[in-house]
């Protein structure tokens, strides 16, 4: 069955050019994704190699505790494989709805998986949003809004993809 809603691609009827889309967001997160017509340049931006990082902002059913935490910070198993390790940090929580917002930024880009790692924990993810792609954010756009880049950030994207995203 075929659904009738948008997709990426959508946005960007205006753009006679291939576009290809750097790492995907499923359909239930929303947030930053960065596109670009050097299909190349995409994949370089992709690769693990390069350690590129990827900020998400998780709602969490539950309150995970340190050790849970711990465990994604540290790699878990998914599928047969161990994650990268992560940076995690538990903003905030609420007790009497049961949920917390935890910040956690990986490298890696597997399909779902922040969401899967939150399962994993047992605190499968209500709601996620991609918030920062390398040094990019989402500061002064509004849902559905793009801009472009500037000529020093697509310079600066293309030295992490030559020397890694260390800093």
């Amino acid at each position: 069955m075929i659904k009738k809603r948008r997709v990426v691609s959508d946005f960007f009827i205006d753009i006679p050019e291939r576009l290809y889309p750097v790492g995907r967001l499923d359909y239930d997160t929303s947030g930053l994704l960065l596109m670009t017509n050097d299909g190349d340049f995409a994949n370089q931006l992709m690769h693990p190699k390069y350690e590129v990082e990827k900020k998400y902002i998780a709602r969490v059913k539950g309150i995970p505790s340190k050790e849970a935490l711990r465990k994604l910070e540290n790699g878990i198993m998914i599928e047969g494989r161990k994650t990268a390790k992560a940076k995690v940090r538990l903003q905030t929580f609420d007790k009497k709805k049961e949920k917390a917002i935890v910040e956690i930024i990986i490298h890696e880009g597997r399909n779902r998986q922040v969401r899967k790692m939150f399962d994993s924990i047992g605190h499968p993810v209500q709601k996620l949003s991609r918030e920062a792609y390398a040094f990019l954010d989402l500061k002064g756009l509004n849902a559905g809004e793009r801009r472009e880049l500037t000529h020093h950030e697509v310079k600066k994207l293309k030295s992490l993809t030559q020397f890694g995203d260390k800093k």
